[in-house]
């Protein structure tokens, strides 16, 4: 799968609230699917078991079996490459022009 697929699928995953909140509530420690469930109790298990499965399908969530338990862990990665390709760059270009216009207004002062 090539970069470009990758990143429309954690978009993706990224853009339903609902998966957002199973990531935030993930972030602190691995939870059992059982534990999601029971935590997102206004979902039936088959929906939430949809989410982590595009979850999943995004590399944001590993999953490891022990028994009959079903553990999630949050996978930061994808959401990372995110950040260096599309908000760091960003970000650096904005860094630069707000530190331009600091110095053209301390010229202005300077010169006024």
């Amino acid at each position: 799968m090539s970069s470009e697929e990758q990143s429309d699928l954690v978009f993706k995953a990224l853009a339903a609230p609902v998966r957002r909140d199973l990531l935030d509530a993930l972030k602190d420690a691995p939870q059992t699917t059982g534990e999601l469930c029971a935590r997102f109790a206004h979902l039936n298990r088959c929906t939430v078991m949809q989410h982590l499965g595009v979850l999943e399908a995004a590399d944001l969530v590993l999953v490891r079996r022990v028994g009959r338990r079903r553990w999630n862990y949050l996978n930061a990665l994808p959401i990372k490459h995110i950040h260096d390709r599309w908000i760091g760059e960003y970000a650096r270009g904005a860094v630069g022009m707000l530190d331009r216009l600091k110095s053209g207004l301390e010229t202005e002062t300077v010169a006024g």
